[in-house]
């Protein structure tokens, strides 16, 4: 009911007698109707009042888009990028399921009133269609487990042989200094046929990998390297591309150096070839365009299921941040950039093309960007609340550790100071330049981000904070087909949902706390992130070399 009514109200049974009369007046044919004097001066004072009543400081826009975000919120988004994997067998770029994915994205941003842009890029598409095999078959029979004696290299050719393992250059009593493989000639004399044991070091796999082949090697073990606890056991490694032409697996130091001289059966069926995917980015229409503040996370899964944790959580809480944010700050101070990247589980494809696309053709509007803050599986079902180490005090730069550009580390501040608020405690991750935010650390922005762990262990005084398992990795289904609605803690959703928010709403006002009186950034504050790796901070890594 309306406040600003100035018709007397009759009392009693008449009253309804004397509204007919007045409705009958009205529309009366010839009849005038005529305004009550007052209505004018009322006008007047409202818009007097609108004019002196006090604007929402940033500070109370920033809380009430903080407080509109929700765990129903993001869950909508949960549930349609995983009807989208089910529909589709996964949702990895150069896949159906993401191209679904990404008009999905770009369908809810036009609805909440964005103007999305696509950038399609092409990238090498990799997919294993059959489990791999690594046997001996003499002279002691043994099948041996993917995942803990041997792994696939990404980019195998595929191929099913059996023959001799004939060590290259394998150099077992200089343990720290392998060339093994790196050059044509430590093949001189290899026989043809034979399945090629080369070890880990000095250069990329990929040349290893092409000088095996041309040597005629039937398929190549690839032997960690021995120097140490971290380069002794199972990996993870890739060619970069599809060079590859025979199978190519990696094993462990100690298997690889048993399996030299024996028979060996190695198996893989795989699929490479060049695919087209796609960036999603959307932007406030309003705010200064050369002090952008930027959030991104990466749409796509690894193609063995949904990735509905890694990383639908990071892009569902973003999509509903924006959402929200062009509802409660309609006019930011800076203009506000999201993004979905694609090809991340492929190396980080989708920022590194955007950034380097930038750098060739715009280099204004890469230097116009004051910050970047990433969200990579932020619903990790036995989760830690991870912050990334801007400040490089418990990861010091080094081989564990990028450097952070400056301004990392009052990112860092801001989110552990809204966890603060919230009575929760949080964790460093390395800020090692793995995820989407590190082509944009290696062109000085400054960079921050969320993580809930992946792979690794979950430690007893993690439970102890975040409750959960000890001695449990933190998300089981990691690149697992399991990894659905069911593998996602919302309640780390929902809080971390919050904070992205609350620092992506601060930043749309200032920040100063994070560039000063500049805008945009340096690049002089430029670093480098941790070469020829990729992963999630403390997740797996692929290495190259």
């Amino acid at each position: 009911m309306s406040r600003n009514r100035t018709t007397r109200r009759v009392a009693g049974p008449l009253a309804g007698l004397a509204g007919a009369a007045v409705l009958a007046a009205a529309t009366l044919p010839g009849s005038t109707a005529t305004a009550s004097p007052d209505a004018p001066a009322q006008q007047s004072a409202r818009q007097t009042a609108a004019k002196t009543a006090p604007k929402a400081s940033p500070e109370d826009r920033v809380a009430a888009l903080v407080k509109s975000v929700d765990g129903p919120g993001v869950r909508k988004h949960l549930v349609a990028l995983e009807r989208i994997g089910d529909k589709h067998g996964s949702r990895a770029s150069g896949t159906p399921g993401y191209r679904a994915s990404k008009n999905y994205v770009v369908k809810q941003l036009r609805k909440a009133g964005y103007h999305p842009q696509v950038q399609s890029f092409d990238f090498s598409y990799f997919e294993v269609t059959a489990p791999p095999v690594l046997q001996r078959t003499a002279p002691e029979p043994a099948t041996f487990v993917e995942g803990t004696d041997f792994d696939i290299l990404e980019y195998s050719g595929s191929g099913d042989v059996t023959g001799t393992v004939e060590g290259v250059d394998l150099a077992l009593d200089d343990i720290e200094n392998s060339t093994s493989g790196c050059e044509a000639a430590d093949f001189a004399g290899f026989t043809a046929g034979n399945i090629a044991l080369v070890r880990r070091g000095t250069c990329d796999f990929s040349v290893k990998v092409v000088n095996a082949q041309d040597a005629g090697a039937s398929a190549v073990v690839l032997m960690n390297q021995g120097n140490g606890e971290d380069r002794s056991g199972p990996f993870i490694g890739t060619l970069g591309g599809p060079v590859g032409t025979v199978p190519a697996v990696t094993t462990t130091f100690a298997l690889g150096r048993d399996l030299e001289g024996d028979t060996v059966r190695v198996s893989t069926s795989t699929e490479s070839e060049t695919r087209t995917t796609w960036n999603v980015t959307a932007e406030t229409q309003r705010g200064r365009q050369g002090n952008v503040v930027m959030a991104g996370a990466h749409l796509d899964s690894v193609v063995e299921g949904n990735g509905i944790n890694d990383n639908g959580t990071g892009s569902a809480a973003l999509l509903h941040v924006a959402e929200k944010l062009a509802q409660k700050i309609k006019a930011p101070r800076n203009q506000v950039r999201f993004a979905w990247w694609g090809a991340e589980e492929s190396g980080l494809l989708g920022a590194e093309h955007y950034v380097s696309e930038l750098a060739t053709e715009n280099p204004r509007a890469l230097r116009d960007i004051a910050l970047y803050l990433n969200f990579d599986m932020v619903g990790s079902p036995n989760y830690a609340l991870f912050v990334y180490d801007g400040d490089n005090s418990a990861f010091p730069a080094g081989d564990d550790a990028a450097e952070a550009p400056k301004g990392s580390a009052q990112i860092e501040r801001a989110f552990r100071t809204f966890f603060r608020s919230r009575d929760l405690a949080t964790r460093p991750t390395a800020f090692d330049g793995r995820s989407d935010y590190g082509p944009f650390i290696a062109e000085g922005i400054p960079a921050g981000g969320l993580f809930t762990g992946a792979e690794g262990i979950k430690t007893k005084a993690e439970a102890r904070l975040f409750g959960g398992k000890a001695g449990v990795a933190y998300d089981e289904c990691y690149h697992q087909a399991c990894d659905d609605l069911s593998n996602v803690s919302m309640k780390a959703v929902r809080i971390n949902t919050k904070a992205i928010a609350s620092l992506v709403g601060t930043y749309a006002f200032s920040t100063k706390s994070v560039n000063g009186r500049a805008t945009g950034h340096d690049r002089r504050n430029a670093t480098t992130p941790l070469a020829h790796d990729h992963g999630h901070g403390a997740g797996t890594v692929t290495a190259t070399r």
